[in-house]
C-alpha cells in the first residue's frame, strides 16, 4: 500500500547533505525538475519583492528575503522532516521508532509544490511556493500532471492507494485506478483545517501498526474516531469518519 501526502508550505530550516536533484523518485523527471527550478531561480535572482510575495504568499520583506537564496547549495532533510504543516506535526515523524520511521519513508509519497512527486525520504532543501501559485508562466500543478502523472501510475500499478492528500493535488495526480480517500465530519459538517490533523494521526497509527492493507487499515481502531459510512463510486472509495 502506497499513501499520498499533500506538503505544507512551513518547513524547517537546515539540514546536512548537498542537494543531489537526480536522487528524487523518478530520476526520468529530472530534466523537467531541472527546468521548473531553473525558472523559480531565475525570479528569485532578478528579486521583484512583488513577484516573490505572491510566488511565496507572504507579505513582509523581510520573510520574503529569507527564501530569496540558491537553494541549490542549501543543506536538505528527508522530505518528511522538513514539512512542518499541521498534518507533519500530529504525524511527529521524529518521535517514531526506527521500524514506524522506515514504514513512512518506504509508504509515504509527497506532492511538492516545487519538486513534484517525491518520497518521504528523499532529501530536499527548504523552499517556499505557495500552493496554486505558479512560477512565472508555467502552472506548476499542471507541468507535473503532464509530466509526472504517468510515472506516478506505473510507480503504483501492483500497490492499494491511501490518498490523504487535499483535493487540490488531484490536479497534480488523480489515480485511474482503485483509490481510497478520507473525509472527517463532527457535529453534521465537513471539516477541513481540523481534517489535516487527523490525517497525520491516521499516518502516525498506520506506522505503528505496520499496516499494508486497505482492509487492516479498515480495522484498525483510531481514538476519537469511528467509521460512519464508505461510499464506492467505480474506482474511488470514500471512507468517511465521525469525530467523537
Amino acid at each position: 500500500m502506497k499513501i499520498l501526502l499533500a506538503p505544507s508550505e512551513t518547513k524547517i530550516s537546515g539540514g546536512i547533505d548537498a542537494f543531489n536533484i537526480n536522487s528524487l523518485l523518478f530520476s526520468s523527471l529530472s530534466p523537467s525538475r531541472v527546468k521548473l527550478l531553473h525558472s523559480y531561480m531565475n525570479i528569485l535572482q532578478k528579486g521583484d519583492i512583488e513577484v516573490l510575495s505572491k510566488m511565496f504568499g507572504l507579505k513582509k520583506t523581510s520573510d520574503i528575503l529569507r527564501y530569496k537564496k540558491d537553494i541549490i547549495y542549501e543543506p536538505t532533510l528527508k522530505a518528511i522532516q522538513r514539512y512542518t504543516g499541521v498534518a507533519f506535526d500530529y504525524l511527529d515523524y521524529p518521535s517514531l521508532d526506527t521500524n514506524a520511521q522506515e514504514y513512512i519513508d518506504n509508504s509515504v509519497i509527497i506532492f511538492s509544490n516545487l519538486f513534484g512527486p517525491i518520497r518521504a525520504d528523499d532529501y530536499i532543501p527548504e523552499y517556499r511556493l505557495k500552493q496554486g501559485q505558479g512560477i512565472g508562466e508555467i502552472k506548476v500543478e499542471k507541468f507535473y500532471n503532464e509530466y509526472s502523472s504517468t510515472l506516478v501510475e506505473k510507480y503504483l500499478t501492483s500497490q492499494e492507494i491511501l490518498d490523504l492528500r487535499a483535493g487540490f493535488y488531484d490536479k497534480f495526480y488523480k489515480p485511474s485506478k482503485p483509490y481510497t480517500t478520507l473525509k472527517f465530519i463532527k457535529d453534521g459538517k465537513v471539516i477541513s483545517h481540523w481534517a489535516k490533523a487527523y490525517r497525520g494521526i491516521i499516518l502516525r497509527h498506520l506506522a505503528l501498526h505496520n499496516i499494508t492493507t486497505l482492509d487492516d487499515f479498515i480495522k484498525l481502531p483510531i481514538e476519537n474516531l469511528s467509521i460512519y459510512e464508505i461510499i464506492q463510486k467505480k474506482h474511488h472509495q470514500e471512507i468517511i469518519y465521525t469525530i467523537k
